[in-house]
């Protein structure tokens, strides 16, 4: 049985002024590296880490860094980890996202706003696609005994989920939250191909 424990980075300087990231190189806080040091202690307290897959960007590059001060794993860093390609909307406040462009507001307009692209980025629906096709990698790749950390983001986590979950895109990003450097663990069986979401969303470290 190999296990896989997937976790959103610390905390941003641009999460804290609600600012929307996309590929923005947002450094972490001091909160933020202060929770990626709780989380490595506690993934050395409960796992034995084989490998790491990272998403690419700068806030999860950093938070991997810190991660490493805690345990001894080797690093893959991969695109297909990343957060949404926002385009130019890059840098926006939340409020002033929904306000202005209600189009994309997945509250406003459901799963039309789900397929729509940003100007010069993604739709959520092709972060989904992405995501789930460098899951299903993985999990064709990983050993039978092997314990796989991902680190990556809060979007991806909840696509994540809800695919496993069997819930659609507008229900995985609404309903479903994800704390900084929270632990999600799965359970993947080989011989069935079954996948068993053990935990999701847990911060009682941070």
């Amino acid at each position: 049985m190999a296990t896989i424990v997937a976790t959103r980075h610390g905390e941003t300087t641009w999460n804290r002024k609600q600012r929307l990231q996309g590929w923005a190189p947002a450094p972490l806080t001091d909160l933020g590296r202060e929770q990626a040091h709780q989380l490595g202690a506690a993934l050395t307290e409960n796992y034995d880490i084989d490998r790491v897959l990272s998403s690419d960007l700068y806030r999860t590059e950093e938070t991997v860094e810190i991660l490493l001060d805690h345990f001894d794993a080797p690093v893959t860093f991969e695109s297909a980890w990343r957060e949404r390609d926002i385009g130019v909307y890059q840098g926006l406040q939340f409020d002033e996202m929904s306000e202005r462009f209600p189009e994309h507001d997945l509250e406003e307009t459901g799963s039309e706003a789900a397929h729509r692209r940003a100007e010069s980025g993604e739709s959520l629906m092709d972060v989904h696609d992405r995501v789930i096709e460098q899951w299903e990698t993985t999990l064709a790749e990983c050993e039978s005994s092997e314990t796989i950390l991902i680190v990556t983001h809060g979007g991806p986590i909840r696509l994540l989920l809800g695919k496993l979950k069997d819930i659609d895109i507008v229900e995985s990003i609404m309903e479903q939250s994800q704390g900084y450097c929270s632990i999600n663990e799965f359970e993947f069986d080989h011989e069935t191909g079954a996948v068993r979401i053990v935990s999701e969303n847990d911060t009682r470290h941070c």
